[in-house]
């Protein structure tokens, strides 16, 4: 393929960049919804399966950092990969395009398998210092000695399905996810009840998915129809590209990360100040939080590839309109879902569980935890900017500030001065604010800046 055809392939440099940045988000977040229902409706199942429920769902808690961590990986070479990928295929370097995503694949194999390892070997340890007492550690136990099973197709499935979208195929990308989540779906059921399987169960049915999954996308990637087919020669793993990924991913690797060491610090805190009740109603929220997170990060999802394409296609002003878009956007979304949250706080408990006492505690605690959550869009269109320039420094920097720096020390200092377990879930609005309003200025500063001095300097490339 010449390199006129290739960049005439699903070019983004072509029509309103609203449009472009809708065409590709829809499919992701309608995809992003069902990968949601994957996700949750294990949580809502094990909620409702009777005597023990809440205690179950307190253990599948207590396994969302180990998942987070591994997501966390996903990201690192998985969405490290594509805004670099995304930026030589706007260039029209074919070749160095598909040698960063053949790099990418096999990075995420060799740490899957990495992380497999290291979580049999030290499951007891890792989930005590997560807030696991006795009770709920045999549940957590019995859900990650089966889902550790599918690291592999879960980082596979999820870190290579960005590949799909970035080539402008997200309805592609999007059955990625959605045949994955809906065998899910069906499966759970079967496994939990109707196979009296309980966790168990759950943990089943989530390996089969994320297999399927991951055949899915491996199969379009290496296929005829991909425009930069997935090759085995480009897996050879090359220092230099390995290191751009890695730079470039650590922002997201970080988000993940310290989202990692806050389930921890919360964990570890509600343990000690509630109990695990204060620990299953974390869980909840933090179900909850995930499908009000949902439409923004579909949008932030689908406006990267139109931003760094243009980048890359040096159409400066298009990458300020997608800027501006995702900005606008995303307030919209956040303030939309505050609301919901704020008015009907009962009703979120009341789909994970059928516990009255989670859902008296939870609703107050529902309600702090999502106060100002409007400040997240800011948070999201600075650094997902960042992140689809290739700025990896400031992507780094505003990902460990919101979490690390400002979560962590209040979700262990409020607690200490009154506040009891309402500290906890008071530290995510004050960092959402802090966090937000300074990622979203600096970036505006820097960003528009540069963007401007490059739209004047003259075009010598041709």
């Amino acid at each position: 393929m010449d390199d006129k055809k290739f960049r005439k392939s699903n070019d983004f440099t072509e029509g309103p960049v609203w449009k472009c940045i809708l065409v590709q988000a829809v499919p992701l977040i309608i995809a992003q919804f069902v990968h949601l229902l994957y996700n949750v409706v294990d949580r809502i199942y094990i909620g409702h399966i009777g005597e023990g429920s809440s205690m179950a769902l307190t253990g599948l808690g207590l396994t969302f950092p180990i998942i987070t961590l591994i997501m966390g990986f996903s990201a690192l070479f998985g969405a490290g990969g594509v805004p670099l990928f995304s930026i030589q295929r706007g260039a029209g370097n074919r070749d160095a395009a598909s040698r960063i995503m053949g790099n990418s694949f096999i990075l995420l194999l060799i740490s899957s398998l990495v992380l497999t390892l290291l979580c049999y070997l030290f499951c007891r340890p890792i989930l005590f210092a997560f807030g696991a007492s006795e009770d709920s550690f045999v549940y957590a136990k019995k859900y990650l000695n089966i889902y550790l099973a599918g690291t592999a197709f879960s980082m596979i499935s999820t870190g290579m399905n960005g590949y799909i979208n970035a080539q402008g195929f997200p309805q592609i990308g999007m059955l990625s996810i959605v045949i994955g989540a809906v065998m899910n779906i069906i499966l759970d059921p079967i496994f939990i009840f109707a196979l009296h399987m309980g966790v168990e169960g759950a943990a089943i049915a989530s390996v089969l998915s994320q297999l399927l999954s991951a055949t899915w996308v491996l199969c379009f990637l290496c296929g005829k129809n991909a425009i930069i087919p997935l090759r085995f020669r480009d897996m050879l793993p090359k220092r230099e590209i390995a290191a751009r990924i890695a730079k470039l991913g650590t922002s997201n690797f970080i988000m993940q990360g310290t989202a990692c060491l806050v389930q921890i610090a919360c964990n570890a805190t509600l343990q000690r100040y509630g109990g695990d009740i204060y620990v299953g109603i974390m869980t909840v929220v933090n179900s909850i939080r995930e499908i009000f997170m949902l439409p923004i990060s579909g949008m932030v999802g689908g406006g990267q590839p139109v931003i760094s394409f243009n980048y890359g296609a040096k159409e400066y002003r298009r990458v300020k309109e997608g800027i501006n878009f995702n900005t606008l956007a995303g307030a919209v979304l956040t303030l939309a879902g505050w609301l919901l949250v704020y008015l009907f706080p009962r009703l979120w408990f009341a789909i994970f569980s059928d516990d009255p006492q989670l859902a008296e505690a939870g609703a107050e605690m529902l309600r702090i935890y999502f106060f100002g959550f409007v400040f997240m869009a800011l948070q999201f269109a600075g650094q997902s900017t960042f992140q689809a320039l290739g700025d990896a420094g400031h992507a780094i920097f505003f990902s460990l500030l919101r979490k690390a720096v400002i979560v962590v020390p209040l979700t262990l200092i409020l607690p200490m001065v009154g506040f009891g377990t309402r500290g906890v879930f008071m530290a995510e609005p004050i960092s959402n604010l802090i966090g937000g309003v300074a990622c979203y200025t600096t970036m505006r500063l820097t960003v528009f800046r540069r963007l401007d001095r490059l739209s004047a300097e003259p075009d010598i490339s041709g």
